[in-house]
């Protein structure tokens, strides 16, 4: 079938020519299957790349059970490791989501792909555990580029109406990648090599491969590839009106670049306060799942003594699987159910998170492998549930595509914050204090959402 191209002007200034077939009876059609495409590409992207990550950054809590087992270090070191991390990591939330504003997510995301791999080597090869201190900040720095710009990603392809399943489906990203890095790292390192050091090893080469994947299929935007920007209207989506939106788009990209500001780190929270609230809530309620994401196995450990080392790996398993299911559930809820709200399935989740939590040391008594998987899969389900509805769903809704990066950086950055103490505390308190405590701020977290109950985005 004979096709004609958009003008060449109009492709160069995108990268990418868009084709339109002569004999469709609505041009439109065309334009929409273009955009579907890159929605579906966008999405598998986004979704490999933020799972990828999760295997450099918990190399660490694999191979910590292989590192307390030989003596070297006290508990509270990996607690200390953990929490220096988490700072480097919350102080790249607030910074890179404003960077990848300015300049684009393609850039962030792969300098921080390349950070994490060569951390994660590094950490592989030196001796002295002393030395993993820098590695931990580099590490950080480095896995805070991701959230942020790969949610602009999706802020970018995705109408307000379809952004709760999207994003409910993009953050079973995060879900999977803690459900089987772990394990894999795990397995691989006390299995096959029974050397801790090839957690780390094992984490690097996921993350090489999938980053060269990225290289090659990254769009920071549909304007990139010829296309009207996502907010415009979607009755829009014709032939001469990609053209001229084409042409206009080359002339702002013509048009010089804003040098960036340290008041773009702010630009969200301005631009809705409700974007300060959740970062708020968001401080209060990552520390649980962080905890149980850096120490899990070792928190198996606590409850069940005398297990190996790999059921102590694979007990939180559970926790991690629920955490898969949970954003795609709360994303259709939220979109179905609650016609757009964001708040009331995030207050529910959050309230039976903290009875889940207030639970552990009952459960623990028990002595029981099963009782504490079972219970860390409903601490899992509610954990990931209202974590997705908060960093994900409700954080590009409020910030809207124009500043998804910054809010998604904002909210992360001050739920980062938090989870500081979700990698400092289990290794300085016992795993029951550890539980009431991150009870006590979830239960908080539902109160100050309640008023917010039927908020929704302007743009709604």
């Amino acid at each position: 079938m004979d096709a004609q191209r958009v003008p060449e002007s109009s492709s160069q200034a995108h990268g990418a020519q868009i084709v339109i077939e002569e004999k469709s009876v609505n041009p439109s059609i065309t334009n929409r299957q273009v955009l579907l495409r890159y929605q579906t590409q966008i999405f598998m992207l986004s979704w490999l790349v933020y799972a990828a990550y999760y295997f450099p950054r918990n190399a660490f809590s694999a191979a910590k059970v292989g590192i307390l087992e030989e003596g070297v270090i006290s508990r509270a070191g990996p607690g200390i490791l953990d929490s220096v991390y988490l700072a480097a990591y919350a102080v790249g939330q607030f910074v890179w989501g404003a960077v990848a504003e300015k300049y684009g997510q393609r850039v962030v995301i792969a300098g921080g792909m390349v950070m994490a791999m060569v951390a994660a080597v590094l950490m592989g090869v030196i001796p002295a555990l002393s030395l993993f201190l820098p590695l931990m900040i580099v590490q950080g720095l480095g896995q805070s580029t991701g959230w942020s710009a790969l949610s602009k990603n999706m802020a970018t392809f995705f109408t307000i109406s379809k952004r709760g399943r999207a994003m409910g489906f993009f953050s079973t990203s995060y879900a999977f990648g803690g459900l089987v890095a772990v394990p894999v790292m795990g397995w691989v390192a006390y299995t096959l090599f029974d050397n801790w050091r090839w957690a780390f090893f094992t984490g690097a080469m996921v993350m090489l491969v999938v980053f060269l994947i990225f290289l090659v299929l990254q769009k920071n935007r549909p304007e990139d590839v010829g296309l009207p920007g996502i907010d415009e209207d979607p009755k829009k989506f014709d032939d001469d009106y990609v053209k001229g939106h084409a042409a206009a788009q080359a002339r702002e990209l013509e048009a010089p670049r804003e040098k960036f500001r340290l008041s773009d780190l702010l630009a969200a929270a301005r631009h809705d306060p409700m974007v300060l609230r959740l970062g708020i809530i968001y401080f209060m309620i990552k520390p649980a799942r962080y905890a149980i994401l850096l120490w899990g196995p070792v928190l198996v450990l606590d409850a069940v003594p005398g297990v190996d080392n790999m059921t102590a790996i694979l007990v939180p398993v559970t926790f991690g699987l629920a955490g898969v299911i949970a954003p795609v559930v709360i994303g259709w809820i939220s979109d179905t159910v609650f016609k757009a709200r964001r708040m009331p399935p995030c207050v529910l989740s959050l309230l039976v998170l903290c009875v889940a939590l207030a639970l552990w040391q009952p459960a623990a008594s028990l002595g029981s492998v099963w009782v504490i998987a079972v219970l860390l899969g409903v601490v899992g389900f509610t954990a990931y549930a209202a974590d997705s509805m908060v960093s994900g769903v409700a954080a590009i809704d409020f910030g809207t595509s124009k500043h998804a990066a910054g809010a998604a950086g904002f909210i992360n950055g001050c739920g980062s914050v938090g989870s500081i103490l979700g990698g400092l505390l289990p290794g300085l308190m016992a795993a029951t204090g550890v539980f009431y405590t991150f009870a006590g701020t979830a239960l908080i977290a539902a109160v100050l959402l309640i008023p917010a109950w039927n908020r929704r985005p302007v743009a709604v």
